[in-house]
């Protein structure tokens, strides 16, 4: 069929993109290419959109619209049918980065952060989202839509249906729909792998010593080490004060006599990495007097002072850097430390150039840039390997120079899963600050911090981690990697407010931007693919929301799923539409129901090892003949239970593994519960057999 043209845009049909497409994508609408009952869009040198329109009526009218205003450009193309159903079915293509998501939010519903793991399936995907483009193709509402990864190559399965289609690109869209200035992803890519440990701050704040450190990795090493804790971080405590010149860091205090060195060796032996803290701040006046050529000037002469910040050191005075600030980092590389914790940034941002405004702004300089080349620094004298934490508060001055940023206030923030979940391994990594595993609400803080893919640093004294609650940190790493399912904060109150600092001047407390500490959303959920199969894992904080519609999940209406809450592994039964879980157990404070479609033949509800339920070590699940067959990696030393649901028509005949002892027994809900026992860990393959009838 052929569309009734409403508007067309001068230059955008048909026309072949450049031979040679710029590295940097476009700030620009893509190509438009239309034929009968077709539609393509052309962008950087490739199809982006290809699909086909069909109308159960009448032709429709078409509508093509581009705005650039605000420097954010907005490509729509709209078709509308009069008493008849169009259907647009297509694919998207977009670069091994590409991910579906929800691109605006709902009116109405429940809040739900989401995240995913693997090329997962959800219906509330509306859109899909090319990080290394950085650009978004969404349909507006109330067309529905299914959007499907097609493999894990960034290959998306498209159909829109409804009287009204509305397409819609926009090009940049974390970095001018979002605002967010430095956001360059095609230069970058977010830390892959997980970050968990232990840093010392809350378990021994600065009076911390060699011998706690010691005692520290041992624990660690030998309690946490073999299920994912990988950073053994020192914190504020080592170094000699004033803190400032570099011999000052390189050489500790009487604390520690064997100095750094012997402090990196006694983490590395216990198979750990060393991470430390440093400081952008600058204590020592003497030095500073010495040296004012190395320090923004204040007004009435001198070195210029903030609270917090100290002396003000100059990112552009030449020599300031290279003397102060690279010899630290390089040093420390060298030893092999490959964690850095790096403070104070708040201040130097806001003590430091915001409130220096005027030197800058006199000689043409860029403070925010200026900022930015202090850390560019840091960055390359410890290398892109080394995994570099921006501390404290939110830092959008540093996108692409920073793997993590403490996105909140000292102390844990349950804020910065809501307020900042658009941004956790797209723009760079949140840290919500370090777990407390012996406080009260241990289990939860890391439980919503694993499943969000944020970063997992805990910081108790080890003789927690000699008790039970070790459990809450062996259930809850590795961190697997995420995306997030949503492309907008379900909580924008602080996003909303990040331009605020380009003005802020003092960083002694929270900011209106920066995470809260409190927690805003009550319900997370993971989905979690992998190739033999996929499954939901949500988890509850508070007891408010008693029935939960699956369609308010993305889930299937219509369709059984059976499920099993993970810490106290109690059967969820069959559930169809809704969800009940019951109260959440006191003695955990989260619950985290896993949720599988149910299938015809027996099946896995969930395995112990980890709260995604199996998402690290479930590496092959099927059904063959009248087996269910799979392959798990365990951890050497640990308990390792598989929980089994089997419809009516199946009976148990046995189970068997390969280098393990299986035993397996019926619960009186119906749950099988196969435990796999191995002196070492590795990969185990088992089989559990059923008869018919």
């Amino acid at each position: 069929m052929r569309w009734p043209f409403l508007f067309l845009l001068p230059g955008a049909w048909g026309l072949p993109l450049a031979a040679q497409a710029p590295a940097e994508p476009p700030n620009a609408p893509a190509t438009l290419v239309a034929g009968d009952s077709s539609v393509t869009l052309l962008y950087h040198g490739d199809t982006l959109f290809t699909g086909t329109l069909r109308s159960s009526g009448v032709a429709p009218v078409f509508v093509a619209l581009v705005d650039s205003g605000g420097g954010r450009v907005t490509q729509v193309l709209k078709w509308t049918a009069s008493r008849a159903t169009l259907v647009l079915e297509g694919g998207v293509r977009g670069s091994e980065e590409a991910f579906a998501v929800e691109a605006e939010p709902r009116e109405d519903g429940l809040r739900v952060v989401r995240h995913q793991s693997g090329a997962a399936v959800n219906r509330l995907n509306r859109a899909v989202y090319d990080r290394h483009g950085d650009w978004l193709v969404s349909v507006d509402v109330p067309a529905a839509v299914r959007v499907e990864p097609t493999a894990t190559d960034g290959r998306f399965r498209f159909t829109a249906r409804g009287g009204e289609i509305t397409l819609r690109f926009r090009p940049r869209f974390y970095q001018r729909h979002r605002g967010l200035a430095e956001y360059r992803p095609w230069t970058y890519r977010p830390w892959g792998g997980s970050v968990a440990g232990w840093t010392s701050w809350y378990a021994y704040f600065d009076k911390v010593t060699a011998r706690d450190i010691e005692r520290m990795a041992e624990v660690l090493g030998r309690r946490l080490g073999p299920y994912g804790y990988q950073y053994l971080q020192i914190d504020d405590g080592y170094q000699q004060n004033p803190i400032g010149l570099p011999s000052h860091w390189l050489t500790p205090n009487a604390k520690f006599p064997g100095g750094l060195t012997a402090l990196h060796d006694s983490i590395r032996a216990r198979g750990l990495v060393p991470g430390i803290w440093t400081n952008v701040s600058f204590a020592d006046r003497e030095a500073a007097l010495a040296h004012p050529g190395w320090f923004v000037p204040a007004a009435g002469g001198g070195p210029a002072w903030g609270h917090w910040v100290g002396y003000v050191m100059d990112g552009t005075a030449a020599g300031a850097m290279d003397t102060l600030v690279t010899p630290v980092y390089r040093a420390l590389r060298a030893m092999g430390w490959g964690y850095f914790k790096l403070d104070a940034l708040r201040h130097l941002r806001y003590e430091g150039y915001n409130s220096q405004a005027p030197y800058f702004l006199a000689r043409g300089v860029d403070r925010a840039a200026v900022f930015r080349e202090v850390v560019r620094r840091v960055r390359e004298a410890i290398g892109p390997e080394a995994y570099l934490l921006a501390c404290w508060g939110i830092r959008p001055e540093l996108i692409g120079l920073v793997d993590g940023v403490r996105v909140g206030d000292d102390g844990f923030g349950y804020g910065s899963f809501a307020q900042y979940n658009s941004f956790n391994n797209v723009v760079w990594r949140n840290d919500p600050d370090h777990i407390e595993l012996h406080q009260p609400d241990g289990y939860r803080a890391a439980t919503l911090t694993s499943l969000t893919g944020s970063v997992l640093m805990l910081t108790d004294r080890p003789e927690v981690y000699e008790g039970p609650r070790v459990e809450a940190a062996r259930r809850t790493a590795p961190v697997l990697f995420t995306r997030p399912g949503q492309v907008y904060d379900v909580d924008p109150s602080r996003s909303a407010l990040l331009a605020g600092a380009n003005t802020e001047v003092s960083g002694s407390g929270p900011r209106p931007f920066d995470a809260d500490q409190r927690e805003v959303v009550s319900l997370y959920q993971l989905a979690v693919a992998r190739a033999f199969g996929q499954w939901t894992v949500l988890a509850r904080t508070r007891d408010d929301e008693a029935a939960i519609p699956l369609a308010e999940l993305g889930l299937a209406e219509g369709t059984d799923y059976v499920g099993l809450e993970f810490w106290t592994k109690r059967s969820l039964g069959t559930v169809r539409d809704t969800l009940r879980p019951g109260a959440i157990a006191p003695e955990f404070g989260v619950q985290v129901a896993c949720l599988r479609a149910r299938e015809g033949h027996p099946q896995v509800l969930a395995s112990s090892r980890h709260v995604s339920c199996g998402g690290p070590d479930l590496l092959d699940v099927r059904w063959e003949g009248d087996a269910l067959i799979g392959e798990s990696e365990l951890v050497a030393g640990d308990r390792y239970e598989l929980y089994l649901s089997a419809p009516a028509g199946f009976r148990f005949a046995g189970v068997e593994a390969s280098d393990a002892q299986a035993t397996s027994v019926r619960r009186a809900d119906g749950v099988r519960v196969v435990r796999l026992d191995r002196v070492g860990g590795g990969r185990v393959r088992w089989r559990v057999r059923y008869q018919r009838g």
